[in-house]
């Protein structure tokens, strides 16, 4: 089993002071991998304290040293893709092929996005006679979730160096190897001791972060219950707060759509990382009169979706990260068959041809109306829900209906309806025709997926602030 016991702070590891351990169990063989021992309040205490010393020579560093730093990063990320792998696969049950397509990828493309960002950031411009100047928010704290795990800590710690800003993560205790293999790298880049630290535990340890006065700004990526209380807890001493929170995607295809093309890459942005992905596109809306050949086209589409070991290459589908949400994700599926929704594919309970492990069959239910807990909830799980609707602007109000506006995608034949119609869809990303993923481009939510933005520049612009100087030389 691995052991987890040290947080790091001032540039080196320390033994933690807390007195709770953290037993994360696999989702392969549900047999422990990992304890962790928690962080106590003054082991928090010291890291942010150092993150503060840190703050004033960080600021004041050059843009050159920002880069280099950010590319010193990415090698020694780079360098450790294996060791993320098989932690992925040991603590997430992650399959390989999604570590390598998805889980590694995305964040070394993000450091790209945010190396290219430094030189996109205004950071002083002339508004007429006042000297507009941005400059680090101050200290960060970083709260990540286990789902992408390195890509979300990149995400938030990647802007925060870029911004000039020093940080403090507190990353999911359930993907504690993965945190450990990020500080590694950042042991290895070219950053000062005090800029990037790292704390680990339950809530309790998120909470005295989010409380100490000497944090300037919190980025939180979760829940949104869990969300709710990190707003209000910052809000006690007023700080700035960047929330990436859930989502429930809708898939919009259009009656002229190619349905070859679509309900596969639907299948794909529904299933991928066993549907644990915030953007996940649970919701398929499709013209009523094409409801029955979309659903064969579904039953057909997910035989390319094996359940297996995440060790195996073929695998393409693995169990749920945890035991809870295992559970959480039945629950959902058992209420849409208690509401009426008509089961496609899967079911509840275990997988058929598991013996043991958090293995759950991708599952679809068809006829799922609008007022259906499975219609307006985000399950995060591999369950799709299929809605039909009668023209275009019906299936505009039902990718609208729901009360989070995080993602959403477009199908249509004619490229400039498409487009036209995602502009009607409330979501800070709508992806047309299944277009590739933009690391530059910003990512973010509306209504109840949070507020603020992510990726590249917009990363480092999340943590500045604005300063007018008035009256000084221009």
């Amino acid at each position: 089993m691995n052991e987890y016991r040290e947080f790091y702070a001032e540039g080196r590891w320390i033994p933690a002071t807390g007195t709770m351990e953290l037993t994360q169990a696999s989702p392969v063989t549900e047999e422990p991998v990992s304890r962790l021992l928690a962080c106590g309040e003054s082991d928090v205490l010291l890291a942010v304290s150092a993150a503060r010393r840190a703050q004033p020579r960080w600021a004041a560093s050059s843009l050159n040293q920002r880069r280099r730093a950010l590319q010193s990063l990415q090698t020694a990320l780079a360098r450790r893709t294996d060791g993320f792998v098989a932690t992925l696969a040991e603590e997430l049950g992650v399959p390989v092929w999604v570590s390598r397509t998805m889980q590694i990828p995305m964040p070394l493309a993000n450091l790209d996005a945010m190396i290219e960002g430094l030189d996109l950031v205004v950071w002083e411009e002339q508004v007429r006679t006042a000297r507009v100047i941005r400059e680090p928010v101050g200290v960060i704290a970083a709260i990540t979730p286990w789902n992408f795990p390195l890509h979300q800590i990149v995400a938030k710690i990647g802007g925060a160096i870029g911004a000039g800003c020093a940080a403090v993560l507190k990353p999911s205790e359930v993907a504690p190897g993965v945190a450990r293999l990020f500080m590694e790298a950042v042991a290895e880049a070219e950053l000062p001791a005090g800029v990037v630290n790292m704390v680990w535990g339950d809530a309790r340890v998120g909470e005295r972060l989010v409380g100490d006065p000497n944090v300037d700004l919190v980025s939180f990526t979760g829940s949104n219950e869990v969300g709710t209380r990190v707003a209000r807890a910052a809000a006690e001493t007023m700080k700035r707060t960047v929330m990436e929170l859930g989502g429930k995607s809708a898939a919009l295809v259009l009656d002229d759509a190619d349905f070859d093309a679509a309900i596969p890459a639907v299948i794909r942005r529904c299933m991928v990382n066993s549907g644990q992905t915030c953007v996940a596109q649970s919701r398929l809306l499709v013209p009523r009169t094409r409801q029955d050949e979309t659903l064969d086209r579904i039953v057909a589409a997910l035989k390319e979706w094996p359940l297996g070991s995440p060790d195996a290459p073929d695998t393409r589908l693995g169990p749920v990260a945890t035991a809870r949400q295992f559970g959480r994700v039945n629950q959902y599926i058992e209420a849409a068959i208690g509401s009426g929704a008509r089961m496609v594919a899967g079911g509840p309970g275990r997988a058929a041809e598991f013996e043991r492990g958090w293995f759950i069959a991708p599952t679809v239910f068809a006829e799922v109306t609008r007022d259906m807990v499975l219609a307006r909830e985000e399950v995060f799980g591999p369950v799709l829900a299929v809605m039909p609707y009668a023209d275009e602007e019906e299936g505009i109000a039902l990718a609208n209906a729901t009360p989070f506006g995080l993602s959403g995608g477009v199908w249509g034949a004619d490229p400039a309806r498409a487009a036209s119609v995602a502009r009607w869809i409330r979501a800070g990303q709508v992806i047309v025709n299944g277009a590739p993923s933009n690391p530059a481009a910003p990512f973010g939510g509306f209504g109840a997926s949070g507020f603020g933005r992510e990726n590249g520049r917009f990363s480092i612009e999340a943590f500045l602030e604005m300063k007018s100087i008035h009256g000084g030389p221009v």
